[in-house]
């Protein structure tokens, strides 16, 4: 809730984050799992990036929009694990206000991005399917660009548009009671009401609805098509599966942060670490769910390190 009848705080502003509860001696073993956390998404969606680049045969739209999702993967987690990790090693909280502004751009940026761009590989994905003869003529290169820049301006406006009423609204306190900086912990501390960013807010959970009626729309196109060709199918549910798990593990992992609040004696602890979900979680396993549905990248993938390995 906005505090009111407080005196405005004047710049620069310091915030404490609320953050974990650390408890004593359990430090160093919370630093570890985070960092091991954050090795495999660098690695895992490294990789992926690095693959696509390097193989020309991979040079196509789906696997160019899974390049762009690994970099948004990348994006949020380094936003948030790395003052994690300062957090259980050193027990520092504090953050200057422009470093809160800038996570929270992040992060809300990574959850925005993450949608348009699967927003973007839902519609390529419909044209593979239910037009495959006039796929290379509707997706073109050009059309792949603008599908990709609308994705990520889109992202980029809209949280910015959100977050720039941040600079005119005056805050009346430092104590940050999250584990960090994100659009509603920072206008909690506001001294007024902030109805237009609450309006803000609701648009932004409206997407979600978008998306999921889009791949329905691709699964219902999908097995009208292939009624008379069970191959047709199969090849339009293999096509899809892999954004269609990453699209559902995205979704679980942001219904849980919203289920969490429903269960007032649940340990703070545990509802702080399942708020971070959808953060530590998709980034980790979206590159091995893309590993093991393609073909395509997974051949890749292993005859790099079989290259590799010969070479040592």
């Amino acid at each position: 809730m906005p505090l009111n009848n407080c005196i405005p705080l004047k710049q620069p502003i310091t915030f404490v984050l609320e953050g974990f509860y650390v408890p004593p001696g359990y430090g160093s073993l919370l630093f570890f799992l985070a960092l091991l956390d954050f090795v495999v998404v660098l690695l895992g969606n490294g990789t992926v990036m690095l693959i696509i680049i390097i193989d020309r045969s991979l040079h196509r739209p789906m696997f160019v929009m899974v390049w762009n999702l690994a970099l948004c993967d990348l994006l949020g987690v380094i936003a948030v694990l790395p003052r994690f990790m300062i957090h259980f090693l050193t027990g520092q909280r504090r953050i200057a206000y422009g470093h809160a502004i800038a996570q929270a751009f992040c992060v809300h940026t990574y959850g925005a991005a993450t949608q348009t761009i699967l927003c973007a590989m839902a519609y390529d994905r419909y044209i593979a399917v239910c037009e495959p003869l006039r796929y290379h003529s509707i997706m073109t290169t050009a059309r792949l660009i603008f599908s990709l820049v609308l994705a990520w301006v889109t992202a980029v406006m809209w949280i910015g548009s959100v977050l720039i009423f941040h600079i005119d609204i005056p805050l009346c306190g430092h104590f940050i009671q999250h584990v960090y900086c994100s659009n509603r912990a920072i206008l909690n501390l506001a001294c007024g009401p902030t109805t237009v960013n609450n309006i803000y807010g609701q648009f932004y959970s409206s997407i979600f609805i978008v998306i999921g009626f889009s791949y329905i729309k691709i699964l219902q196109a999908s097995v009208t098509k292939g009624k008379g060709d069970s191959s047709i199918r199969s090849k339009a549910f293999q096509t899809c599966a892999s954004h269609l798990v990453v699209y559902v593990l995205f979704e679980i992992s942001t219904t849980i942060i919203i289920l969490s609040h429903r269960f007032p004696s649940m340990s703070q602890n545990i509802k702080k670490f399942l708020s971070i979900l959808f953060i530590i979680i998709p980034p980790a396993v979206n590159p091995i769910v893309y590993g093991l549905v393609s073909t395509e990248l997974r051949k890749s993938i292993i005859k790099l390190f079989t290259l590799k390995s010969r070479k040592i």
